[in-house]
């Protein structure tokens, strides 16, 4: 399942040697203890939720809200765990940017070096159709640039991946994880933590969006001159401002080279179209505006956010605040900072750290 997104504000820049050294030190320690404590999968369970994750990331020393965060502390995390893997039965796998193209092959070497309890391909599959939903499937304006793959040797596994929109100077994060996942494109989040929340572009792993998943789908699979002809027409019907998903950047030649080969697949279901390589936002934009407007199956732009990250919460609204949650990661984390094995003043800033976060 998705367990959350969160939206910070975007900055640039790197975080500094003298501090990522330490973040790098202090994240070994407390992950440790972790999954000594409780075991990995308790930790992949723990990362994948938005507000522990920020939390850990303040207590290694990063700006609360910062979109840095997210980068800085998956590879504080990444690099702190170098030589321990096999031991602690813990993986981390990609990155930002490059990196994070490395994810598959990285997968793949673990899964060779250590015993892993399920085909590594399996775990591939479940990056990249999760990088594949919240670029292609949910198009809210937020580019990926970051992905990060933790697994366990059962092959349980979490997903932290970051996008931006430099247009409104925010980044959104995204958190998924293999327990309870029973669909990858049929609202596969519990908890989505957004402080810009909105209508945005497409929402195609919506409840309300299965029609029109399975029209899409449906369309892939006829013959690609008809489609592009339906798209052409679209493109001609369709005025400015008329309709909020457009047709204007996508080119019906290159379009007609990619139904080809979904022709040629025929997948059965929108989840097997989305795992078509070559497809990607524009092709699920335009099935998704014929399937609409031809066939008559609704789109949804329905944000997928209906928590906020950084504000609200103790009057109950946008939800109630889980208190018994919330006090069990104080304790989880406090525990870990002061068995770690770190001099009294790293200790002492990393719970202050912790208890600013808190404050919030």
């Amino acid at each position: 399942m998705r367990t959350g997104t969160a939206n910070l504000p975007l900055h640039t820049g790197n975080a500094p040697a003298w501090l990522f050294g330490r973040m790098v030190r202090l994240a070994r320690e407390i992950v440790s203890l972790l999954v000594t404590e409780f075991g990995p999968q308790e930790v992949l369970i723990r990362m994948s939720d938005p507000y522990w994750f920020q939390a850990l990331g303040c207590v290694l020393g990063f700006d609360w809200h910062s979109s840095g965060l997210t980068t800085t502390t998956c590879g504080a995390i990444k690099e702190g765990l170098k030589g321990l893997e096999g031991e602690l039965g813990l993986f981390v796998c990609g990155g930002k940017g490059g990196t994070s193209r490395k994810t598959p092959d990285e997968i793949r070497l673990y899964a060779d070096k250590h015993s892993i309890g399920v085909d590594a391909e399996r775990l591939v599959y479940a990056s990249r159709m999760s990088a594949k939903v919240d670029s292609a499937a949910v198009q809210d304006g937020y580019q990926i640039y970051h992905h990060v793959f933790l697994f366990d040797r059962s092959g349980n596994w979490t997903v932290i991946q970051q996008g931006m929109n430099e247009a409104n100077g925010w980044a959104r994060r995204y958190h998924w994880l293999s327990a309870g996942l029973e669909s990858f494109v049929i609202e596969p989040h519990t908890a989505v933590c957004s402080d810009n929340r909105g209508d945005i572009t497409l929402n195609m792993v919506a409840a309300e969006a299965e029609d029109n998943r399975n029209v899409s789908a449906q369309i892939a699979c006829e013959k690609p001159h008809k489609t592009v002809a339906e798209i052409t027409r679209a493109r001609e019907l369709i005025l400015p401002g008329r309709h909020p998903v457009t047709l204007a950047d996508i080119s019906p030649r290159y379009l007609e080279k990619i139904l080809v080969k979904t022709y040629e697949r025929q997948p059965q279901g929108f989840e097997q179209l989305l795992g078509i390589e070559g497809i990607g936002g524009k092709t699920v934009r335009a099935l998704a505006l014929i399937a609409d407007l031809v066939y008559g199956a609704p789109m949804s732009r329905r944000d997928p956010a209906v928590y906020s990250f950084a504000h609200g919460g103790k009057d109950g609204t946008p939800y109630p605040v889980d208190k018994p949650n919330y006090d069990r990661t104080i304790t989880i984390v406090k525990k870990a900072v002061e068995q770690a094995k770190l001099g009294n003043t790293e200790t002492a800033q990393a719970l202050k750290r912790m208890a600013r976060f808190y404050e919030f």
